[in-house]
């Protein structure tokens, strides 16, 4: 019979080897991709354990980062206790807690059985995340704009990259100062766009064993039009090469329009990976 008594506490962080034993030994994970893991945001007033006789049989974290924003960055239970019963609990202490704000929850599935708990928790399914890929030893080639240089990114340049960042994208999709500096430490590959000295639009990559993934572009919508978005891509790219990597990788909103045809006239092909974007509005 599985003892039903527990209790739900803040996370602290003398529940790393815990939580690190859920996420790696258990079936039931949810993780969201992010530069910083799940066991990074210990200490987050969003992160809550499951208690079950004094030990940590579940555990939920959806950190608010940017503002207005809490994503979905981990739930993992104990195969001791019931799917849906951990969930349960947990996603209505969750609620609770942040019902005294605006916020937006939101996570990104990549397994069937979180989206049916986000379902049936009345999660609004918002769009999808399409995976594309670019594979050649060439590329289509432009001259830089007058005026505009693209040049390697400092971290001194991240205020104004955040700024290029928010003007870039929806409030959903936003990354904050602090996430731009992980991503950054992170970075295979960083670039910023200049007009008159000004940063405009900027790329943050990764590399993998596989070759690069571009985890981050951005123009600012004043800039757009001029070609900015593929200067910068056409500098990856060459990056790329010089270091003998070929393969590159992106993400991004099925609706995204404006990055799906920049994409495509460079010459990415959908993968044919595709994952779901829940939203709860509190």
């Amino acid at each position: 019979m599985i003892n039903t008594q527990f209790a739900i506490r803040s996370a602290v962080q003398n529940d790393h080897s815990q939580i690190a034993n859920l996420m790696y030994f258990e079936p039931h994970v949810h993780r969201h991709l992010d530069w910083r893991g799940p066991l990074d945001w210990l200490g987050s007033q969003e992160y809550w354990v499951l208690e079950q006789s004094g030990s940590v049989a579940a555990a939920l974290a959806c950190p608010i980062d940017p503002d207005g924003v809490a994503w979905l960055r981990l739930f993992a239970h104990s195969s001791l206790i019931p799917l849906a019963h951990a969930w349960d609990a947990l996603w209505q202490n969750a609620k609770l807690s942040l019902a005294e704000r605006s916020i937006t929850v939101a996570a990104i599935t990549i397994n069937d059985w979180l989206s049916t708990l986000l379902s049936e928790s009345s999660f609004e399914n918002k769009q999808h995340i399409v995976v594309l890929e670019y594979n050649s030893s060439t590329f289509p080639q432009r001259p830089t704009p007058a005026g505009v240089t693209i040049r390697r990114m400092y971290e001194e340049d991240l205020p104004a990259v955040a700024v290029v960042d928010a003007s870039g994208f929806a409030p959903l999709w936003r990354n904050s100062l602090s996430a731009l500096h992980s991503g950054y430490s992170q970075a295979g590959f960083a670039t910023v766009a200049e007009v008159n000295g000004e940063i405009v639009g900027y790329q943050i990559s990764t590399r993998n064993s596989f070759g690069v993934h571009l985890a981050r572009l951005a123009v600012n919508p004043q800039q757009q039009g001029r070609g900015l978005g593929h200067c910068l891509l056409q500098d990856l790219l060459t990056q790329a090469h010089c270091s003998g990597l070929y393969r590159l990788t992106v993400n991004t909103q099925n609706d995204n329009n404006t990055s799906l045809g920049l994409y495509q006239k460079i010459g990415f092909h959908a993968t044919g990976e595709r994952y779901t974007v829940y939203t709860y509005l509190i």
